[in-house]
């Protein structure tokens, strides 16, 4: 170790008098040098985008993972990786997770009951919207989380540092500043004061030239006078160089100081591309969202439709009547063109018995039940097609009750005097 006593004593006292020097200007009681406008508002944005790019770069890491302590160690185990600087392994993720749970119980349940059937088809997809999840994940840390986290750890440290390396530079051309205007000070209080004969009373001149000529001691008395003299003018030669060398190192300070503003504006003028690079980054993690969330639609609809087909003996529309809005408003099935619904034209009296032609069903003919009528909010807007249907109006309430021979995917409505078949993709069953 090389320890340089010499080197670290100035290095302490430089510290030291820049303190004093910061203090002082605290307190108000030493002149600051100021920053341009220009390198004060580059400042000012700098800090700006420091602050907010961290506070999203955090929210970001909350939003993909909500729950860092997690079954897997997940935040503990990518900061061994990092520092290790090795690539983190792919984990599983939550839905993956219980999408094998639920697969696993299957098999204890028995693959061939209804539950056990269902519990494999909903674990399946599970894991595909856990896969999904991981895709997007792996795809918005690279695209979106590095560069913010390249910035905050990268060129903020850089700017960070020669920010400070600027305001050192700054605290040494104000103390040089104040050790010039002391000097010149100090030089001007000697340069003012009187000569050694102007300093003396005539009076005692007289009596000292009298009694040096009565003693014969005139070289004593013009030596003393000498030596005042010269001290004076040693004085005066003494805080002229002391100006002169703190003029030298005032220019030496200014010149290191506006060559450190330089290359901080040029630092800090670099945030504009950092600002175009963190918009493309935003771009890439939008598109990822709208991918990551097509695919949940999408596997979200095909396992609906699997249970739907699945269950359909069991639970007859149970995805129908109670389904909830979607992106996209479902299309009404036409009852004389679903499989295995009774025609209009058709109706049945036993399950032996043969169809027999019959006439239209006629709406307005038709009495509501005692009992079994019920509240239905519509969804969507819905134009009748003809005469027997009844059009609808989003966040209405109507009455709703079917009839026998009517297609389970139609319903009759009631609004006021109004009456006519109404759609059950529309409506949400309230009681």
């Amino acid at each position: 170790m090389d320890f340089n006593l010499k080197k670290l004593t100035s290095d302490a006292g430089v510290f030291f008098t820049r303190a004093v020097q910061f203090t002082e200007e605290k307190l108000g009681s030493a002149e600051k040098t100021e920053l341009d406008a220009h390198l004060e508002n580059l400042i000012a944005r700098a800090d700006c985008t420091k602050n907010w790019t961290e506070k999203i770069f955090r929210q970001t890491e909350v939003l993909l993972q909500p729950n860092p302590i997690d079954h897997t160690g997940a935040r503990i185990e990518e900061f061994f990786y990092e520092k290790l600087d090795k690539k983190i392994p792919s984990r599983i993720t939550n839905g993956e997770l219980l999408g094998q749970y639920m697969m696993d119980a299957a098999k204890d349940f028995g693959p061939g009951t209804p539950y056990g059937s269902t519990l494999i088809t909903v674990g399946e997809y599970q894991k595909r919207l856990g896969g999904a999840e991981r895709e997007f994940l792996q795809t918005s840390a690279i695209n979106f989380l590095t560069p913010l986290r390249n910035f905050l750890e990268g060129d903020w440290r850089t700017i960070s540092k020669e920010r400070r390396l600027l305001e050192n530079r700054r605290l040494d051309l104000d103390i040089c500043k104040a050790r010039v205007k002391k000097a010149k000070q100090a030089e001007a209080k000697a340069a003012a004061a009187p000569d050694f004969q102007e300093t003396r009373p005539r009076n005692y001149v007289l009596s000292a030239s009298a009694s040096a000529l009565s003693s014969g001691g005139w070289d004593s008395w013009d030596l003393e006078e000498s030596k005042e003299m010269a001290n004076v003018l040693d004085q005066r030669k003494l805080w002229s160089e002391e100006v002169d060398k703190a003029e030298q190192e005032l220019r030496v300070a200014q010149t290191e100081f506006d060559r450190q503003a330089e290359v901080t504006r040029l630092l800090l003028e670099g945030i504009s591309s950092t600002h175009v690079n963190h918009l493309r980054c935003l771009h890439e993690f939008v598109e990822a969202q709208v991918t990551y969330y097509a695919q949940c639609h999408q596997y979200m609809q095909e396992l609906q439709k699997e249970l739907s087909s699945a269950n359909s003996d069991t639970y007859p529309n149970s995805f129908s009547s109670n389904a909830h809005p979607s992106t996209t408003c479902p299309s009404p099935v036409s009852s004389s063109t679903l499989p295995g619904a009774a025609p209009p034209g058709l109706i049945t009296s036993g399950p032996n018995s043969t169809r027999e032609p019959a006439g239209p069903l006629k709406i307005q003919d038709v009495q509501p039940p005692a009992t079994g009528h019920r509240k239905a909010k519509v969804l969507y807007d819905y134009d009748a097609h003809d005469a027997s249907e009844l059009s609808l109006l989003a966040d209405e309430l109507i009455t709703v009750y079917t009839v026998p021979g009517m297609d389970p995917d139609w319903l009759v409505g009631e609004r006021g005097n109004q009456k006519g078949k109404v759609p059950v993709t529309y409506l949400e069953l309230l009681s």
